[in-house]
């Protein structure tokens, strides 16, 4: 199968790149300097060129709690018009099948856990990341209206929190998990006896290895027809962000104690996703967080170091 691949030197699209090619298909992703997602007409153009059997939108302006509210603006702006020109330059190009990828900060912010794909647009969302999660939800709305109107086959993939091969692990701009490893790693280097973490450690989160994602999406591939709209993608269950500092400080060998920063601010209390849908497909994650923190750990210690 031909794949036409947006954000093909992120996280997610890396490892795309890597399970897709290795399973036999072509997988086309374009560099920045080849392809401006900012022109319609360049991505238009781009993709009539290549004629694919299916585009993957991976590409955003992506980062941690603390980027997300020093920018809600560009992570609101730069994320809708790169999913409003992928849908609509894709559609004029003549192409029927496309993967959106959402996030689960479209869901509100204080919808019942676990989050099922029925719930977006129920209530507030959480002010911390609003700005992208407004992105998100109204790329995902083009590409349900798009479908409903013309025929095509224009889906969203909402995954639960990613972290792996290829992650960023800038304290300032990254997830958590990449960040915990990076601050839990030096802290080993420095000989720190204490490790602040933000809020009261409580929050709940869902996270998987994003090779596990990929492995989905190629999945799905071959049962396209039977993918809804909208759906879920997650391992089924969460754990709170102590049990990540623990996990983390387990793997990259910090012996000491943590003490919690309650004037920060914690995100929504709990996001789990609803992965009946997934399920259904019959698929399942492969990787438990304890190995997926190893080999995000080692992918650190190798290639970022």
């Amino acid at each position: 199968m031909k794949i036409f691949l947006t954000g093909g030197t992120g996280m997610v699209g890396r490892n795309i790149i890597a399970l897709a090619t290795q399973q036999g298909h072509e997988v086309y992703a374009p560099s920045r300097q080849e392809l401006n997602l900012a022109s319609i007409n360049d991505v238009k153009e781009k993709i009539e060129i290549f004629q694919p059997d299916v585009v993957i939108h991976s590409a955003g302006l992506v980062g941690g709690i603390q980027a997300n509210i020093a920018a809600p603006y560009d992570f609101c702006f730069e994320n809708i018009q790169m999913g409003m020109n992928i849908i609509q330059g894709a559609f004029l190009a003549g192409v029927t099948n496309l993967i959106n990828l959402g996030s689960s900060c479209m869901y509100p912010r204080f919808a019942s856990n676990p989050l099922k794909e029925e719930m977006v647009l129920q209530g507030e969302l959480e002010p911390t990341n609003e700005g992208y999660a407004i992105a998100k939800v109204a790329t995902a709305k083009l590409a349900e209206y798009l479908s409903q109107q013309y025929g095509v086959s224009y889906k969203t993939y909402i995954p639960c929190n990613l972290y792996g091969y290829w992650d960023k692990f800038d304290p300032n701009k990254s997830h958590m998990i990449p960040a915990v490893i990076r601050k839990l790693d030096d802290a080993v280097k420095q000989e720190l006896d204490v490790v602040d973490i933000w809020g009261d450690g409580l929050a709940r989160r869902e996270f998987m290895f994003a090779e596990d994602l990929a492995d989905f999406i190629v999945y799905s591939l071959s049962k396209f027809e039977q993918v809804p709209n909208n759906i879920n993608i997650g391992i089924g269950r969460d754990y709170s962000i102590n049990e990540y500092y623990q996990a983390v400080a387990k793997s990259v060998g910090y012996n000491g104690k943590f003490e919690h920063d309650l004037s920060k601010p914690a995100g929504m209390k709990q996001k789990l996703v609803d992965i009946s849908k997934q399920t259904q497909l019959g698929w399942s994650p492969n990787t438990s967080l304890e190995m997926g923190i190893k080999k995000t750990y080692e992918f650190y210690l190798n290639e970022v170091l």
